[in-house]
């Protein structure tokens, strides 16, 4: 971020970082009550509650520090789970980001998990596409373990008239790739 801004490559911009894992109280395999083996998803870690609390971290931030506090001034963007929130969090929230980003994204929840936020996908996807969005990004690599997810997510898409720009990459789900779709996507906000 800090070397896109410095080239005149992307806007000066403040970046908020949340921990999506909300049960988890410190970095994989800490915790106050010692040292454990991490697992891939720990309990609340895609069930609702983040997005339906988001607006929390929204608040704060407008409330801390000198933002511009409207859509416009508004990104979200994330990798593999961090782009599953920030796909529901946009949604669940559809006239709040005017740039979204998915980078290898989970997409559908567990059909067992019962929450508000996964109520009515269709129709709070429609109310973001309607609400209008600068930009919806979305970047996989070709053996990444969530390609058919996001080609079934882009056919719902293209089904529904909604826009997006696709990336399709070499590789799996892997840092590189994210490296490169952050370095793509952040110099297209707030243009």
């Amino acid at each position: 971020m800090d070397n896109l801004i410095a080239q005149g490559k992307a806007e000066p911009m403040i970046v908020v970082m949340t921990n999506g894992n909300v049960a988890q109280k410190a970095a994989p395999g800490e915790s106050p009550k010692g040292l454990y083996k991490p697992s891939m998803q720990l309990p609340h870690t895609m069930d609702g509650k983040f997005e339906e609390t988001f607006s929390d971290v929204i608040t704060f931030v407008e409330n801390s520090y000198r933002v511009k506090a409207n859509k416009a001034g508004r990104a979200i963007a994330g990798l593999s789970m961090g782009g599953y929130h920030s796909l529901h969090i946009s949604r669940y929230y559809p006239n709040t980001f005017d740039y979204v980003g998915l980078f290898s994204a989970a997409i559908m929840p567990d059909a067992a998990m019962k929450s508000k936020v996964y109520q009515n996908f269709d129709e709070t996807l429609k109310a973001q596409k309607d609400n209008g969005y600068k930009l919806y990004w979305i970047g996989i690599g070709k053996t990444d373990f969530l390609y058919q997810n996001n080609t079934d997510y882009r056919a719902k898409l293209d089904s529904m008239g909604m826009k997006y720009t696709y990336v399709e990459t070499e590789g799996g789900h892997v840092w590189t790739n994210w490296r490169i779709y952050l370095s793509e996507f952040v110099p297209l906000l707030f243009k």
